[in-house]
């Protein structure tokens, strides 16, 4: 499956490089929707959220209205990530919560599984340098993706796996890596960062790994029309 991504800030769609350096406006929400009303999921993460300055409430609601989406940015309370699902998200996904100092926060999750239903949830490991990042990725851990993937299938129904390294910057994806958190997992998993052409997505599939995609997207590095009949084969 191909995920194209919405990424809210200051009421806005927009691409940044690496999470930090705004790179391009993507224009309005519904104008983004409505190219992407061929592809049967939709991201949508609210960066504000996510760094902890505000929050896209209002649009995600809308969204979430109008399309299948997927949602985040800022989950750090069971009812926040209830509170998604309430307006219509279709899943939910959390980062910098499902994590603590050791490992993952087993107790927090446990939590959210009470006001979640497991198979909407999705962790999100996001990994620069070899480790995960939270906090808007500008906090490192000493954790990595490979070491904790399977300890966290008991509480969710899949992954989103971000590259932070080529995030954004349209030099492709490491498929190694994937590789090698498709094979600590039975569990769904969305690949993101870098995704730049239509092999990568090809060797994606191949693997039985769905691609999240923003930039190829909006720079129009990647035709939509070809990505829509492409996420129909696949």
């Amino acid at each position: 499956m191909i995920i194209p991504c919405i990424d809210l800030m200051d009421g806005g769609v927009v691409q940044l490089v690496q999470g930090h350096e705004k790179a391009l406006d993507g224009g309005a929400p519904l104008e983004m929707l409505r190219k992407f009303a061929a592809f049967p999921q939709i991201q949508v993460i609210d960066l504000d959220a996510a760094k902890g300055r505000g929050s896209n409430d209002s649009i995600v609601e809308m969204l979430a209205g109008c399309a299948v989406i997927r949602a985040g940015g800022g989950v750090r309370t069971p009812e926040r990530a209830r509170s998604l699902l309430n307006q219509g998200a279709h899943k939910v996904i959390i980062g910098t919560a499902a994590f603590d100092k050791g490992g993952p926060d087993r107790s927090f999750l446990e939590e959210v599984g009470a006001a979640v239903p497991r198979e909407r949830l999705i962790v999100a490991l996001d990994s620069k340098h070899g480790r995960i990042v939270v906090k808007g990725w500008a906090e490192s851990t000493e954790l990595t993706a490979e070491q904790v993937i399977s300890q966290l299938e008991p509480y969710c129904g899949g992954f989103l796996c971000t590259y932070v390294d080529k995030e954004g910057m349209m030099q492709g994806t490491d498929l190694d890596w994937f590789r090698r958190l498709r094979a600590g997992t039975k569990y769904e998993i969305t690949a993101a960062g870098g995704i730049t052409t239509i092999e990568e997505i090809r060797e994606l599939g191949r693997m039985r790994v769905h691609a999240a995609i923003g930039m190829a997207i909006y720079t129009g590095r990647l035709d939509l029309d070809e990505l829509a009949r492409l996420s129909f084969e696949q």
